[in-house]
């Protein structure tokens, strides 16, 4: 029994990956086939609600445009690099025990392959959620692998710093 409990969180994690990757595809295939967002040439592209809109952005580099990969050496070795960090993720995740832990890996994990494969299909990462307060955009653009990093990543943050989960119970603790 403790074996099935241990291959839940993983489990789940794996589940929760496999849809915030469908989910980031799907919505990147929709944007640029049917919406053709990169033919819009309008600077802020189209605005879905006061405070959002949909632009097309061509994100050759990681967080913040720090690693910028302008030529194809550079993208290959983002990919290689990012996929490291993946089989790193694949490993904690295999070994993580706590579910709220697990599931924040998945939302990295999942957000780490799309990411991936749009650098290796198109040579960048497609950003287009624009949110913004008038002119002020506090925020990037980015796209919904790039948020389930963030919201992943903060989880396991805010969990490591605040959070002081009780010891698993020791298999042997009955005898």
């Amino acid at each position: 029994m403790a074996k099935a409990e241990r291959k839940t969180p993983w489990m789940a994690a794996l589940v929760l990956a496999a849809i915030v990757f469908a989910a980031d595809q799907a919505i990147k295939w929709v944007l640029l086939t049917e919406v053709r967002l990169q033919s819009i040439r309008h600077a802020m592209g189209i605005e879905i609600l006061p405070f959002f809109d949909l632009r097309y952005v061509e994100n050759r580099g990681i967080s913040m445009g720090f690693l910028t990969a302008d030529t194809p050496l550079a993208r290959w070795a983002l990919v290689a690099m990012t996929l490291g960090i993946v089989v790193g993720i694949l490993f904690w995740l295999r070994r993580e025990e706590r579910r709220p832990d697990a599931l924040a890996l998945g939302a990295v994990l999942g957000g780490a392959l799309g990411n991936i494969l749009d650098r290796a299909r198109l040579g960048f990462v497609f950003d287009y959620a624009d949110f913004h307060l008038g002119a002020w955009r506090p925020f990037l653009v980015f796209n919904v692998a790039d948020a389930a990093i963030t919201v992943g990543v903060a989880v396991l943050l805010v969990r490591a710093i605040f959070v002081r989960d009780k010891e698993p119970e020791s298999e042997n603790a009955d005898a």
